[in-house]
């Protein structure tokens, strides 16, 4: 498999930015993104405050041998935009999610992630390749894909960029 993110500059930093396409209707998509009975079935169910500037706790869906993750919810703008920040062991990520409405039944998903020193793009690249392939095929009720078709067989592509 090919990767299909791309490693963007603006204001001063780099983000790692990936872009699927959803046959559903934004709300619906918005739903997939913020709703935990649906998160759950593509990234993790969460529980806890789930407004601008609460928090959350997101158990991933295959790091269950890991704990909870802590999610702060930094901007949430339904039906658009959802900009989260993780901090937990190991991680201090900042990510986006940006929806546009194409359509009656269409939804293009932006995902974006701020790159840092601590980021491992050769990891986080094929992890969220397969996430986001996760919650295509959570929407479109099909087979899950394989987590050995992104990591590490995308590692290098990422690692390159």
């Amino acid at each position: 498999m090919e990767a299909s993110g791309r490693v963007i500059s603006g204001e001063g930093r780099q983000y790692l930015k990936l872009a699927r396409s959803l046959a559903l209707p934004i709300d619906e998509a918005w739903a997939f993104l913020t709703e935990s009975e649906l998160t759950e079935r593509w990234f993790g169910p969460w529980e806890g405050d789930a407004q601008p500037g609460g928090s959350v706790r997101v158990l991933m869906r295959f790091e269950s041998n890991e704990p909870a993750l802590r999610v702060g919810i930094r901007a949430c703008e339904a039906p658009n935009r959802l900009v989260l920040h993780v901090l937990d062991e190991g991680a201090d990520w900042e990510i986006g999610f940006e929806l546009q409405d194409e359509g009656p039944d269409d939804t293009l998903l932006i995902f974006t992630h701020l790159l840092t020193e601590r980021v491992e793009i050769g990891e986080v690249g094929p992890g969220w390749e397969y996430y986001l392939d996760l919650l295509v095929a959570a929407t479109e009720d099909t087979e899950e894909p394989s987590f050995e078709h992104y990591f590490p067989a995308m590692s290098a592509q990422y690692r390159a960029m």
